[in-house]
């Protein structure tokens, strides 16, 4: 544990249980025996309510754990819940070492931000800002200097603390909500402005972070197969029990059933839930672990915890073809949360982003790559198996614009999602790379038959991209495909969808493409499109 000059210790005043400050800056704790939240006067305690029992979780972080950041020592001292719409989310106290820092201790935030961590300063707000009502998604904003895009507004409550705090917590319940908004900049930063008190908002800026990275040592076990206070959950729709492993998950589909039931608001919660139809079971089934470089310096095991399958949604009036593709969510104890997408048009990965890109016009420039706009379009989630870090509504529009990489950077993705849930929805933007189909087999053991069904490898130019010069080879390669389609769909029409039928599943998107193909015998549209966007699901660390 990071040291410290000295402790304050104290009895709570309601239960005389000991309470201890690292901190003489820190003016609020919650007692550990009796959930008292007390606040110091001098060297006395006052107590000024009670603090509701936490949302049982199974991250790795406890309060204790220590670790570094930029070389400097600190400690998680104290936690608090946030509840909101769509769910919970966690933010820790982090206590700086005085001796490393050399000028008094400091306090930071460590949250989870669309399975991302994030670490958060809290900064002086030396100009105005805007008043919380006037905040919407996608807004620009001019903040301490610096240009800020909004990219959600929640109305929040305290819903529970613990430990050492740097000032006292708002009262707990929805009677005591206010406005939290969360803002990004083309630097890769979170700002977040908490109007708990309006006339002065509080705002803390911070940046994504790996937990390998902060040395973190006592951390939870993990692995562990029970949450939620170990409580069994049952299927509000057939009374199945539900299986929970993940803090984090906020939507989950019967197995039995295959309702989807939101488990945002708890266990004791009133659980709503909606049917759907028979789900095609996904080609790498659920619980399986691949070991993949996803943005990481080493490859690591992933596990399929979900999957969806989403469909794009043609304008009224449009001759265009409706496609479908599918979304593996993929999950790792410390790194949070990544998307495995298939397409017609191949495999990608894709993961949210802390930041924004820059966008102008037709381009998106994020990590110093240039991207071309290349489909702009509304989804919706038509299919759903396993649990998901965001709650899932039924038929919910999500507005999508796929990016891809120019020049050298090809193989790099953009997406930019725009749900219209309370709130004005939120702002999500994932960046990723392709995958070849053969790496995605090996990397989660599959057999060569249904490897070979996963063969689908992106093409090599990007015939739909706005501006894009395609020149004689692409050309040739773009007049291959369209050949390709039209094959196709001549053995579509000559009643020779059984292959697809045995590859994808009778309930696939690719069988019932091919049947509407052979009614209408009409082959307008592309086949494919979008190679989809990473999840239209929205929450962040809220």
């Amino acid at each position: 544990m990071a040291e410290t000059y000295r402790a304050y210790r104290a009895a709570c005043p309601n239960c005389g249980a000991p309470v201890e400050f690292r901190s003489a800056a820190s003016a609020s704790a919650v007692c550990g025996y009796c959930r008292s939240t007390l606040v110091r006067e001098g060297e006395a305690l006052r107590r000024i309510g009670e603090s509701a029992e936490l949302f049982d979780d199974h991250s790795p972080l406890q309060l204790g754990v220590t670790g570094r950041w930029q070389g400097v020592a600190f400690t998680l001292v104290g936690r608090l819940q946030y509840a909101y719409a769509d769910g919970r989310w966690t933010e820790w106290h982090a206590l700086f070492d005085a001796s490393d820092l050399g000028q008094g201790l400091r306090s930071a935030w460590l949250s989870e931000d669309n399975g991302a961590y994030v670490l958060a300063l809290d900064r002086p707000l030396n100009d105005r800002v805007p008043q919380a009502g006037t905040l919407f998604p996608g807004q620009k904003a001019l903040i301490d200097g610096r240009a800020w895009e909004v990219a959600s507004v929640v109305q929040a409550h305290v819903h529970a603390a613990e430990g050492e705090l740097p000032r006292p917590p708002q009262p707990a319940g929805p009677d005591h909500a206010f406005v939290i908004a969360d803002l990004r900049n083309a630097q890769d930063e979170v700002g977040t402005l908490d109007y708990a008190e309006p006339a002065r908002p509080h705002w803390s800026v911070g940046r994504a972070v790996r937990l390998a990275e902060l040395q973190l040592a006592g951390l939870r076990g993990l692995g562990s197969e029970k949450t939620l206070a170990g409580r069994s959950i049952d299927c509000p729709s057939c009374g199945a029990s539900l299986e929970i492993r993940l803090d984090s998950t906020r939507s989950v589909t019967c197995g039995q059933c295959r309702a989807v039931v939101d488990v945002s608001q708890g266990v004791g919660a009133d659980l709503a839930h909606f049917a759907q139809n028979a789900v095609t079971e996904p080609q790498i089934p659920l619980g399986t672990v691949g070991t993949l470089a996803l943005g990481t310096p080493q490859p690591l095991p992933w596990q399929v915890i979900g999957y969806l399958e989403r469909c794009d949604l043609p304008a009224p009036g449009s001759d265009d073809e409706q496609t479908f593709w599918r979304e593996y969510l993929l999950y790792h104890p410390t790194e949070g949360f990544v998307f495995l997408v298939d397409t017609e048009e191949g495999w990608s990965w894709v993961r949210p982003l802390t930041g924004v890109p820059v966008v102008q016009g037709d381009r998106a420039t994020w990590a110093g790559a240039r991207h071309a706009r290349r489909w702009h379009y509304r989804a919706k989630t038509v299919h759903v198996i396993g649990e998901f870090y965001w709650r899932l509504r039924r038929d919910e529009p999500v507005e999508v614009t796929d990016y891809e990489g120019e020049g050298p950077n090809r193989r790099r993705r953009l997406s930019r999602e725009q749900t219209t849930g309370p709130g004005g929805g939120e702002i999500t933007w994932s960046a990723g790379e392709t995958l070849e189909a053969r790496a995605v087999a090996q990397a989660f053991g599959l057999d060569a038959q249904a490897g070979a069904a996963l063969r689908r490898d992106a093409a090599p130019v990007a015939a739909g991209a706005k501006g894009s010069g395609l020149g004689c080879a692409g050309v040739i390669i773009l007049i291959l495909l369209i050949l390709f389609v039209v094959l196709l769909i001549a053995r579509c029409s000559e009643d020779r969808c059984d292959e697809i039928r045995s590859t994808f599943g009778p309930a696939s998107a690719e069988y019932q493409q091919c049947l509407a193909r052979q009614r209408t015998s009409s082959g307008s549209g592309a086949y494919g499109g979008s190679w989809g966007s990473g999840g239209g699901g929205g929450g962040g660390h809220k």
